[in-house]
């Protein structure tokens, strides 16, 4: 995962396939359900698996710190969220904590709480907090405050989200008591501004007939916030209201007031939808005047599909775990962004949580986040899948043709002619596309998928030897594309070692000797850059992509495909096995380009343990592999597999790649020792990883690393892969 901090007008947008697919009751779906009375309660169990509440103070999350500290909720793929107010904050009672907006790519806090209910009774403003502070907690799709107002009265507010741009609020009003209550009922927020310019007057209040909009001016700061001008926050009330604003302040009133009966309750509903472009507002109003239309219906089916969400990652999960795997999953849900700007297809951004994480959509990320995905909607994952394929280079690009093949490292709302600084072309990621569509497929039976992606991976497997395999022997190295920025030896190396996803690892260093080299084609033409060693988890992976090709072409009857890729998955899994294991050290490593020389020197890391996962190890090999990962002393620590073995010079517990903990490495470690018969071991180290990983089994958020000394947590906050490959290691079926 590169972690970029201060590195070098949207067409009309069709209704996403994905958000008909819901709206129908289809793929992502499940049967909408009618219940009789009131809305279905999943399990107490799954009440506030994160604790979601919180109230910002500032514009900028974390106020100037890259992490959010509130951790918020979205569905849908909408680009807003929403968190709960703190039982003592009795300023933001009737209301939900923001909305956190999306300026394109990143987070930004519109108000502390914009949509604040009050009652009124015979002119008076009830106290919301009369019985004392509010039930506020998060289930599986929805946010839910109670308050008891006293006198009879109880008000509940309920938040779902209806599309991909809007959010439904239910405010239920019950009389308990014997006698009738004439109620009033009005809404009042205040925006937060940004504290710099241009920033601080991007946003401003407008009134209109059915409630309030913020508009947003345009502004393009790079590495801050982006907007053209064109976004709009809108509240639209079901009801008949009237509105003012005082500058950054509103207030709406409800036209009538309402007289509830002894035993009877009444719903005030409203939405509050977040667009970017004039043509998508045009659309969502359409959309939101069929969610007021039939709220109930819309809040059922979104129970129904959540339940359904639910049974998808709780399946075969042990009763203890199981909080863990719908933790997953609502981390998992809140990273999804729809398509907007150039991202074409649905995708799962890292995190909400971390300034640059918000608005991307990165590849090998991708990769390991539909796998887990596919367990609770599988086309989502195919979604996310073609969100990056969208972008792969074409044979007939203009800037690059020498990459057709390719997959970038990272897509964002904005691509480089759009002023986008965060897009990445300068390298690509680790090759497990194939495993990704295969597993996919495993979950949907969808053959249609498997025959549109099979000529996409293949390009993508020719480019890796087309443009990394300096000496066309069969074994690829990491490098760096043909870009403007991978000017210098020291960039390309840079751009090398993130596509290798291990940003900084200890054998990517250039004072360990790691050095560039250009890869050519035979009449000249520069192709790329390599760094001048073979590495062993790019290999293993290519052997398995290799190995799921060949199940792909056999799936969709393309028999002579599916033998020549058996064939080429053998032959680079036997070069891996012949080459890159070191029978002294009983350890897999990435070996010098030219003389083959294991780089032992380097340390042990963990993609040494990556051909025990692929299949490509002996087992000889594997005993020896499996020797280091039970062992205290190297990969067996308080939190196992740390990135680099405990034992080695360069290791570094909290230093990003060169020490903590990150599941996907732990995955596929667990996943090798099973595949080679040391499922006793994977268990144990299983049990120790998800007790011993800070908050896994709390209310604290799944983080993208840990420190293996401690279990502290790293990094950014409510990761997306790490939330996605918990999923399989739950069932223990990596």
């Amino acid at each position: 995962m590169t972690r970029r901090r201060h590195r070098h007008s949207t067409a009309h947008r069709p209704l996403s396939a994905l958000t008909a697919l819901l709206l129908a009751g289809g793929a992502l779906a499940v049967p909408q359900t009618a219940a009789a009375h009131g809305h279905p309660k999943p399990p107490p169990a799954y009440a506030d698996v994160l604790d979601l509440h919180g109230t910002p103070t500032t514009a900028q999350p974390g106020d100037g710190e890259d992490n959010n500290p509130v951790t918020v909720f979205a569905d849908r793929g909408a680009w807003h969220a929403y968190a709960l107010p703190e039982a003592d904050d009795k300023d933001a009672y009737g209301g939900f904590s923001g909305p956190l907006y999306i300026a394109q790519e990143y987070p930004w806090w519109l108000s502390r709480s914009f949509s604040r209910i009050r009652l009124t009774e015979h002119g008076r403003t009830l106290d919301l907090a009369a019985g004392g502070a509010p039930r506020s907690t998060s289930l599986p799709g929805r946010l839910v405050q109670s308050y008891d107002l006293g006198r009879g009265l109880r008000l509940t507010l309920e938040l779902r989200f209806a599309t991909d741009r809007t959010a439904l609020v239910r405010a239920e009003v019950h009389n308990t008591g014997p006698a009738p209550r004439t109620l009033g009922a009005g809404w009042t927020g205040s925006l937060l501004r940004p504290a710099d310019k241009p920033m601080r007057d991007a946003p401003s209040l407008t009134a209109t007939g059915s409630g309030v909009g913020v508009d947003f001016g345009k502004v393009r700061e790079t590495w801050d916030y982006l907007t053209d001008g064109t976004e709009r926050f809108e509240v639209t009330h079901k009801d008949r209201v009237r509105t003012t604003v005082d500058g950054d302040t509103y207030r709406t009133e409800a036209a009538k007031p309402v007289t509830l009966a002894p035993g009877r309750s009444h719903s005030f509903d409203w939405t509050e939808s977040y667009t970017f472009t004039a043509a998508e507002r045009t659309e969502e109003r359409a959309r939101v005047r069929g969610v007021l239309a039939r709220p109930a219906s819309v809040a059922s089916a979104s129970d129904a599909r959540w339940r359904g969400y639910v049974a998808g990652v709780t399946r075969g999960v042990p009763a203890e775990r199981r909080r863990t795997a719908v933790k997953s999953l609502q981390t998992l849900v809140t990273n999804w962004r729809s398509a907007a700007g150039q991202i074409k297809h649905d995708g799962i951004t890292p995190s909400i949580s971390y300034k640059w994480f918000t608005g991307g959509i990165w590849a090998w990320d991708t990769w390991k986040q539909a796998v887990g995905t596919a367990r609770f909607a599988p086309g989502l994952a195919q979604s996310q899948i073609r969100a990056m394929f969208d972008r792969q280079v074409r044979p007939d690009s203009g800037t690059r043709p020498q990459d057709a093949g390719m997959i970038p490292d990272v897509i964002f709302y904005n691509d480089p002619e759009r002023g986008g600084g965060n897009w990445n072309e300068r390298n690509s990621k680790p090759p497990l596309a194939a495993w990704a569509v295969w597993e996919v497929y495993a979950k949907s039976g969808d053959r249609a998928f498997l025959r549109e992606m099979y000529p996409k991976l293949v390009a993508y497997q020719d480019w890796w030897y087309r443009n990394r395999d300096h000496d066309h022997n069969g074994l690829a190295e990491y490098g760096a594309t043909v870009d403007p920025a991978n000017d210098s030896p020291e960039e390309r190396r840079l751009a090398a070692a993130w596509e290798s996803g291990m940003d900084n690892a200890p054998r990517f260093d250039a004072g360990l000797g790691t050095g560039i080299v250009a890869n050519k084609a035979a009449d000249g033409t520069l192709l790329g850059y390599s760094v001048d060693q073979e590495s062993v988890d790019l290999n293993s992976y290519l052997a398995a992509d290799q190995g799921y090709l060949a199940r792909i072409a056999g799936a969709i009857g393309r028999g002579a495909d599916a033998r020549h890729w058996k064939q080429r998955s053998t032959a680079t899994s036997a070069a891996v096995r012949d080459t890159m294991y070191d029978p002294a050290d009983g350890w897999f490593h990435d070996i010098a380009l030219g003389t083959g020389a294991p780089l032992t020197a380097r340390g042990r890391g963990i993609e040494g343990a990556v051909p025990l996962w692929t299949g490509t190890a002996s087992a000889a090999q594997a005993r020896a592999v499996r020797d280091r990962l039970t062992d205290p002393a190297e990969f067996a620590t308080t939190v196992p597999f740390p990135t680099v073995a405990k034992s080695s010079p360069y290791f570094s517990p909290t230093a990003y790649w060169r020490g903590p903990v990150w599941f996907d490495q732990a995955y596929f470690a667990l996943g090798g020792l099973r595949r080679y018969g040391y499922g006793r071991d994977a268990q144990a180290l299983t049990d120790r990883l998800l007790t011993r990983a800070s908050g896994l089994t709390g209310d604290g958020p799944i983080m993208e690393n840990y420190d293996p000394t401690t279990g502290a947590p790293l990094n950014s906050p409510n990761f997306s892969w790490s939330a996605a490959l918990l999923l399989p290691m739950l069932t223990g079926d990596e």
